[in-house]
């Protein structure tokens, strides 16, 4: 609820009441505990962690970036909705924009992401074509996949912020930072530019390549911060002992789950790390095979070919999201969730739109997700589709009511909309 403007009465999410950007572009609203634990600028206004639902908003500044974007495009989503259908309420505007702001989310991660990270082939062997809503499917979270395999991404954080101009170079006003010297310090969005300079490194950089005897960057095993604690942390520390926490079996077993060969010799596991002297290494460390935590055991597999992740890890994301799909009676392409009309618009939204839409950045990759050098590799915004949101337009017929019932809980009880 504190996320909301409902005093607004306008279906909008609630923005940062302070500052807003050089556009008068909104930023997301500070959390209500002050003052917060974000680290400050030592000149001029506090800026205080932002809310955003999740804690870790203001971590990392791409983060903060990517939840500005979604706030900025649920507010744009919801003035167009209002003004297309001049009937609807307050609520029935904003629950319609967060369906669609979680379509959005579905569609990106699943046809734009998952394929990348997993590579075509898993993808087809473990997710393959959706095929309709199954009741008999558990969605829920896998504790290996929240605690082991998502967090094969940490192997790809840069230990550089890299913040570019318009050009797409080294902005002279705001240069690059070490990673430590962003995470929980969301007043570098504030004072420093915007969320432009950022977004601009993310989409003009390349992520850090794994590498089997460099897996994470020193910037968050050696100067993790952590918010009310004073020492730096561990990120592949912290991994590892969350995992045993967890009492998540061991890297041969979930092999053995996903249907690969366990690993019994030094050769098997050269095979499969592709150097023999990290396997050795390992095997120095571990002793035996089977005591080899499933974190770095797959995060130091080769990597299958067009991915980001060595085999088990494909295995574990991508069962997680076959089940995340095909177990929600909500998802975007389930029947009676979208008309077909609305289906075919929101197939017309990436990433890049969201950033052209809701940002001062004029030029984006087609896809986002795979490094390109500007500008050869750049268009213009105006040349990214866009959704068109007259698909939502209700007419009110003669003798129409207006729907009072939202339609997420009509679909809940399988009730009709009249």
């Amino acid at each position: 609820i504190f996320l909301r403007d409902l005093p607004g009465r306008n279906g909008k999410l609630a923005v940062n009441d302070q500052f807003k950007d050089p556009k008068g572009r909104p930023y997301l609203p500070f959390v209500t505990k002050l003052p917060s634990a974000c680290h400050q600028d030592l000149q001029g206004e506090r800026v205080e962690c932002f809310s955003a639902g999740d804690s870790r908003v203001s971590e990392g500044l791409p983060l903060t970036c990517l939840h500005t974007l979604w706030l900025r495009e649920h507010n744009r989503i919801a003035d167009a909705l209002k003004h297309i259908n001049g009937h609807w309420s307050p609520e029935m505007i904003y629950q319609e924009t967060r369906k669609i702001i979680g379509a959005l989310h579905q569609i990106i991660t699943l046809r734009d992401y998952v394929p990348k990270i997993i590579g075509p082939e898993s993808f087809k062997h473990y997710i393959g074509p959706y095929r309709g809503y199954d009741p008999s499917v558990d969605p829920s979270i896998a504790n290996v996949f929240a605690t082991a395999a998502f967090r094969f991404g940490h192997a790809t954080i840069s230990p550089i912020l890299w913040r570019l101009n318009e050009s797409f170079q080294e902005d002279e006003r705001f240069p690059h930072l070490r990673l430590h010297n962003t995470l929980f310090s969301p007043w570098r969005i504030v004072k420093e530019g915007g969320i432009e300079p950022v977004l601009r490194g993310v989409i003009g950089s390349a992520a850090s390549a794994v590498s089997t005897d460099m897996l994470l960057a020193d910037e968050v095993t050696e100067r993790l911060v952590v918010l009310d604690t004073l020492k730096h942390m561990d990120l592949a520390a912290l991994n590892l002992q969350r995992g045993r926490d967890h009492g998540l079996p061991g890297y041969n077993d979930w092999r053995e789950f996903c249907g690969l060969q366990r690993i019994k010799t030094l050769a098997d596991l050269s095979l499969v790390v592709g150097d023999s002297r990290v396997a050795k290494r390992i095997l120095d460390l571990y002793k035996h095979p089977d005591n080899i935590d499933v974190y770095p055991g797959g995060l130091v597999e080769r990597l299958l070919p067009g991915s980001r992740t060595g085999p088990l890890f494909a295995c574990l994301i991508g069962r997680q999201m076959k089940v995340l799909r095909d177990g929600d009676r909500f998802w975007w392409e389930a029947d009676g969730v979208f008309t077909q009309q609305q289906k075919e618009e929101l197939l017309k939204f990436s990433l890049s739109h969201l950033i052209c839409e809701n940002s001062d950045i004029a030029e984006v990759p087609l896809d986002p997700f795979r490094f390109g050098k500007y500008p050869s590799h750049f268009v213009s915004c105006d040349q990214i589709p866009s959704m068109n949101l007259e698909a939502w337009k209700e007419e009110m017929g003669e003798g129409q009511p207006v729907k009072n019932c939202l339609r997420i809980f009509c679909l809940l009880f399988k009730k009709s909309l009249p």
